[in-house]
């Protein structure tokens, strides 16, 4: 205790799987852990329609149920859900000092914690176009690994030029008929190499392109490709049963600006135990900078993040 403010063991910024797998660990621990999620538990998980990679679920399960069974699993040891966003975090401070965007710890507009883990996630860039939103899980995919089997024997479109575009295209190569990789330049940005590789495995590459516009009806059926060339840009139709969009995802990590770590992305540095460079501040999920995020890996780091916490915890005892 501080005064009369309550001090909890951790504070888990972000709803996720990261999240309520950090605040399960930490409060089967006998930890006192609580949760801010500004809307609804599960991050981008909850907007999946079906998940079907995550173990356990032998005919897969919807997002946003997973989401709400994470949820339960963590509050049935005690852990607490905020409904509430963080608008400032002290996180140096002792204890850290997390400032409410509204009042939702007992009417107070300030949590303190003596932990916080940081798994405020990341979400794709998107191409910008209208029909773009409404067709999410409805032939438009951000992710190769969640969806393309629901492509198995499909023709797909891959936007994007990067590394990120380029593991999609090999992906969805062995398991979908015809894949097209559309990149505004002549040349992907990976590796030379990974070209060859996936001209190997036969996927199509549409240089100086850009996806214009997604066709529908109730899913995708195509996607009009605007084309640079002498004359100027033009225009055609390249039919498709769906479209990856592979062009960079946005950490949601501003808020911790000037306070740790980053790379270019902004994607916070820590490694595999989820320490960042301040003690007892711990970076889960997406967030962090790492090979794959998936689900199943969210919920390693959550593990980890509690672990840690713990040790922390156990290293620094609070004082009288």
């Amino acid at each position: 205790m501080q005064g009369k403010a309550l001090v909890y063991d951790m504070a888990v910024i972000g709803g996720g799987p990261a999240g309520y797998t950090a605040a399960l660990y930490a409060a089967r621990a006998g930890l006192t852990a609580a949760v801010l999620e500004r809307t609804a538990p599960g991050g981008q998980m909850a907007a999946t329609g079906v998940i079907d990679n995550y173990p356990g679920f032998d005919e897969g399960v919807e997002g946003f149920l997973l989401a709400q069974k994470m949820q339960a699993g963590a509050e049935r040891f005690g852990a607490k859900t905020l409904y509430a966003g963080a608008a400032a975090a002290e996180l140096s401070a002792s204890p850290k000092r997390i400032t409410l965007d509204s009042a939702a710890n007992g009417g107070s507009s300030e949590l303190l914690a003596r932990t916080v883990v940081l798994a405020t996630g990341a979400g794709p860039r998107r191409l910008g176009l209208p029909e773009e939103t409404a067709l999410a899980g409805r032939g438009v995919s951000y992710c190769a690994v969640c969806d393309g089997m629901f492509y198995r024997g499909k023709t797909v479109v891959v936007a994007g030029g990067g590394n990120s575009a380029a593991d999609d295209a090999e992906y969805l190569a062995r398991l979908c008929k015809k894949v097209f990789l559309v990149h505004r330049r002549d040349a992907l940005r990976a590796a030379p190499a990974r070209q060859r590789a996936l001209e190997a495995a036969g996927v199509e590459f549409v240089w100086n392109s850009r996806v214009a516009g997604i066709l529908h009806n109730e899913t995708v059926t195509g996607v009009r490709l605007a084309t640079d060339g002498p004359g100027g840009a033009t225009e055609r139709v390249l039919p498709c049963d769906g479209v990856f969009i592979a062009i960079g995802r946005v950490p949601d990590t501003a808020l911790f600006a000037g306070q740790l770590p980053m790379d270019e992305a902004g994607y916070l540095l820590a490694d595999e135990t989820t320490r960042t460079a301040l003690p007892g501040v711990f970076a889960a999920g997406d967030a962090r900078k790492k090979p794959l995020r998936q689900i199943v890996t969210a919920a390693a780091d959550g593990a980890a993040a509690a672990y840690f916490a713990g040790e922390y915890l156990r290293e620094h005892p609070a004082r009288p």
